[in-house]
């Protein structure tokens, strides 16, 4: 039995066809295919049988697809112990976050991995809550985010860490009737206009909170991923909106309120596989995120956003 084989089968249970298998990996269909002949032959059992257009597990294949992640983590521990018997860790990291986070964390990665083995391979993305668990086929580590609690939806079979709990504050234009307030509560919300985020992304949660608070419904006049546009449609009187402590610039034409009276702090939430968690360098790049997420957490502790 190899690896590699029940690493397929695991894929393709994920992933449903072979062609996303193929696309994923950088094969193709006809050498998979050809994998999976030759895994059937090696141990003596269909893995795979038609279903609809495509291919499906066998109830053999669905134990050893299912088994893969208890190898594979097996796998890393021991290679994790040797590298750890040898001096520091070493090897690639692929991290996936979303771009708030990525701009609040990074950074202090960079600094702490700077002169290492550690060469980290980065990405970004912007996702419903609920989706960021899928991208743990493609990255070792992918960051998330959630207002509901410490493990983003999707992710509960997943190994999951907390990186940094942030405080989401109300963006207001500077001359709007609430900005001489130094708290807002979900009552002054009545009536006000936002520059929402799509149906889904954590952020809405919310607003969804505040219209529970008040049995009324808010004005979502547009829904946007990007902070930056977020904080320029706020500046120009466009609506009010919700943006990350951490990373929100002072910005002419806006000020942000904290928001009380329903939950407004995002769970920061690093997000892996635990095959891939088990390896020495993964671990260690999960430990520098936490300690930068320290970090961001001390600098701004018990800090309100400044009131111009």
């Amino acid at each position: 039995m190899e690896f590699r084989h029940l690493e397929l089968l695991r894929e393709l249970s994920l992933r449903g066809t072979l062609a996303a298998v193929a696309e994923a990996t950088h094969r193709t269909p006809s050498a998979l295919s050809q994998q999976l002949r030759t895994a059937e032959r090696e141990l003596g059992a269909s893995l795979v049988e038609p279903f609809s257009r495509g291919l499906r597990l066998t109830a053999a294949g669905r134990i050893l697809a299912d088994g893969a992640d208890d190898v594979g983590r097996a796998l890393a521990e021991v290679q994790a112990k040797l590298e750890a018997s040898l001096g520091e860790p070493s090897g690639t990291v692929s991290i996936g976050a979303l771009p708030s986070a990525s701009e609040a964390l990074v950074p202090g990665l960079l600094r702490r991995t700077a002169g290492s083995a550690i060469q980290l391979d980065l990405d970004d993305f912007d996702l419903a809550e609920s989706e960021y668990a899928a991208r743990t086929l493609d990255a070792d580590i992918v960051i998330g985010h959630s207002l509901t609690g410490d493990v983003p939806r999707g992710a509960e079979h997943l190994h999951t860490r907390v990186l940094a709990r942030e405080p989401i504050d109300v963006a207001l234009p500077s001359e709007h009737s609430l900005a001489h307030l130094g708290h807002l509560v979900p009552g002054d919300l009545l009536g006000t206009t936002w520059v929402g985020v799509p149906v889904g992304y954590p952020f809405d949660s919310i607003l969804i909170a505040v219209e529970n608070a008040t049995s009324t419904n808010l004005d979502r006049v547009q829904r946007l991923r990007d902070n930056r546009l977020v904080e320029a449609l706020v500046a120009t009187g466009t609506g009010l909106a919700l943006l990350p402590r951490f990373t929100t610039r002072p910005r002419p034409g806006v000020v942000l309120r904290p928001l009380d009276g329903v939950r407004s702090v995002r769970s920061i939430v690093a997000i892996a596989r635990p095959d891939r968690q088990a390896r020495f360098a993964v671990r260690t790049v999960l430990d520098h995120l936490a300690a930068a997420g320290a970090d961001l957490e001390a600098e701004f502790a018990e800090v309100d956003p400044p009131h111009p």
